[in-house]
């Protein structure tokens, strides 16, 4: 921008969910500024986020950067909502709640996410829509602190980390869970480990460093990024580790981990029958074994791919990669962030988050709403499938014949759904749910990651007593 004008100011009434000393723009003067509008539901938004901590490192003589939460959902608005947000993801800047889209407005801003940068003088300098555009912000925050050093205004000062932490628990997020007749696994996220557990909590192993990366090895050495979907295929557990956009394989028996899907980093290939391992490709986050394939739910390219574990090839099974709600087969359907797998026979079940919709994928790939109407057609209805309105689903569970369990996330509930009517009811579960992200059942016991609150709870189907299993205590 040629004629630059003053950044619009912060509103003094803004809430402002992990720090008590909020950013102003007098207080900015002589730091480049960069403030990221978010919404903590959007996988290109979760993109964004290393490129912040790549930022915040080389520049951290002189970058400032300053989250905006501007929700798509009503649960979104709730500070502690938001502060849980920012906790799971790790970050350490200033992020104000934006609930009623002031600054939004205020900056122009069209798209999550968007970024915002002001120069040292208070003045906004550039505006950036969407995520992958790391080398052009980057260049752009590199000029504008040069010109505040020409001009002697630059402060060099770090910018203290704003943190208002979670309570320290034995899981941290969990994500996915998975159960089978010995052994409850658990994608602890927020530690980014796999636990091998007995079914009352014990854990046997663990899998993992506890550090963020993307390294294999064995079970100490091996790193992950945010793991998420669970499954197992003979000696094999695979993994979807989110942040690493890749999946992982654990060797059981000996704890080694390797990578069999994705290179590591974010990419958006469009594979047929390619090799796994040479595939970029943008956050996977739940993974269902039927037959000798594994299915992944892409969620950053909105589609299903097939992994044939034996030959180690994988090629697109579902959606055309565009955003949306459209019933087809294969390349004809659009999904809206699938997050959620699960099988019935050689069929899947999907929890397609961004549509808040379950949808139905065959096994010649032809794609059926189940329940769902949009993008934006969202809320907590139950009964029949015209009427049924959930709020951003992430996991789904079957009974492998014609009952689906749906975590109706955003509305802390679980939902059964009858696959043939489509008729929905809620769960009765007396235990609080908070944004549950992962389910498995077993007989008539349905397990339940209930991310927010840091546990794993298990409900008996028969009685609809729930208890919390004691993992890592």
């Amino acid at each position: 921008m040629d004629a630059r004008k003053p950044a619009p100011e912060f509103p003094p009434d803004l809430e402002w969910v992990n720090t008590g000393t909020p950013p102003t723009m007098e207080h900015l003067r002589g730091r480049v500024a960069l403030v990221w509008f978010w919404s903590y539901d959007a996988v290109n938004c979760w993109n964004v986020i290393p490129d912040l901590r790549l930022l915040s490192e080389k520049y951290h003589d002189g970058l400032t950067v300053v989250g905006v939460h501007c929700p798509k959902y009503p649960e979104q608005c709730a500070n502690e909502s938001v502060l849980s947000a920012v906790n799971r993801h790790g970050l350490r800047h200033a992020v104000a709640n934006d609930a009623q889209f002031r600054l939004w407005r205020a900056y122009g801003v069209t798209a999550w996410p968007s970024i915002a940068l002001i120069d040292a003088n208070g003045h906004l300098a550039s505006l950036f829509a969407g995520d992958g555009r790391l080398d052009e912000i980057d260049a752009r925050i590199g000029q504008l602190l040069d010109d505040a050093a020409l001009q002697d205004l630059r402060v060099y000062e770090p910018t203290p980390p704003a943190l208002r932490p979670e309570p320290r628990r034995a899981l941290a997020f969990p994500g996915k869970v998975l159960v089978d007749d010995k052994f409850l696994y658990v994608a602890d996220s927020g530690h980014q480990r796999i636990l091998e557990c007995t079914h009352d909590g014990r854990v046997r192993r663990s899998f993992g460093s506890g550090n963020r990366g993307h390294s294999d090895g064995n079970a100490m050495q091996a790193c992950f990024d945010d793991p998420q979907g669970l499954a197992r295929w003979g000696d094999g557990l695979y993994v979807a580790d989110r942040g690493n956009h890749s999946v992982r394989r654990i060797d059981v028996g000996s704890g080694m981990v390797e990578t069999v899907l994705g290179m590591g980093r974010a990419g958006r290939a469009r594979p047929d029958q390619a090799d796994a391992r040479n595939v970029l490709l943008n956050s996977p986050v739940d993974v269902v074994v039927i037959g000798d394939a594994l299915f992944v739910a892409v969620a950053g390219q909105n589609q299903i791919w097939r992994l044939d574990l034996a030959a180690g090839a994988v090629s697109v099974f579902a959606g055309n990669g565009e955003l949306g709600l459209i019933d087809g087969i294969g390349a004809d359907a659009c999904f809206a962030q699938p997050s959620g797998l699960a099988a019935i026979k050689r069929h899947m079940v999907v929890a397609d988050a961004a549509a808040s919709a379950v949808r139905w994928v065959g096994a010649d790939g032809s794609v059926q709403t189940i329940v769902g109407k949009g993008l934006y057609e969202f809320g907590n209805v139950s009964g029949s499938p015209g009427d049924v309105r959930l709020q951003n689903p992430l996991a789904v569970t079957t009974d492998g014949r014609r009952t689906i369990y749906v975590a109706d996330s955003y509305n802390h509930s679980i939902k059964r759904i009858d696959r043939e009517s489509g008729d929905t009811q809620r769960v009765p579960i007396t235990h609080r749910l908070s944004e549950p992200q992962g389910l498995s059942l077993r007989g008539e016991k349905l397990w339940i990651a209930n991310t927010n609150r840091h546990e794993i709870v298990c409900v008996d189907l028969s009685t609809g007593e729930a208890r919390r299993v004691p993992v890592a205590e």
